[in-house]
């Protein structure tokens, strides 16, 4: 897992319009690069619906919100038109982002173990470094949490 104070890992993945984002271009604003398990699954809707429904505050305060799963940008632009979402996801098919920032890991489910996305957040400062991070996200209560520690961080 990448520690705060690190520099980011790099990255250039499509969005669901099919066209490269890297981080090199978007360098220079906060962003809050979150990691999810699946497009149109429970947990990973009500993550990227209350990012939508937030989404005003999050530009107020200076901040670019990235959504990030293995899922192809195909399935990125059902979820988005389907869910009506107003963030950019990117498609982590070969999963290279995802180790990079080390939440592709083993998980447990019903006592079966497979390789999965650990829910993840970070915030990235404008100078491409983590300058917050969260494991294992419980989706109620932390878009809160993380706008509140964007507010601290550019006090």
């Amino acid at each position: 897992m990448v520690q705060v104070g690190a520099k980011a890992p790099e990255f250039c993945l499509p969005n669901q319009d099919e066209e490269e984002i890297c981080l090199r271009d978007i360098k220079g604003n906060w962003i809050v690069l979150y990691f999810y398990p699946k497009d149109n699954t429970p947990g990973c809707t009500t993550q990227a619906c209350d990012f939508t429904a937030n989404i005003a505050d999050f530009q107020n305060l200076n901040s670019t919100v990235i959504g990030v799963s293995p899922d192809s940008p195909a399935k990125h632009r059902n979820f988005i038109e389907k869910k009506n979402l107003a963030i950019t996801l990117l498609a982590d098919e070969d999963k290279s982002v995802c180790n990079a920032y080390g939440i592709w890991q083993l998980k447990k489910f019903m006592g079966k173990e497979y390789m999965g996305v650990v829910r993840s957040t970070f915030i990235i400062n404008p100078n491409g470094e983590i300058a917050a991070k969260w494991e294992g996200v419980k989706v109620k209560g932390h878009i809160q949490e993380v706008k509140e520690k964007l507010k601290e961080l550019q006090q």
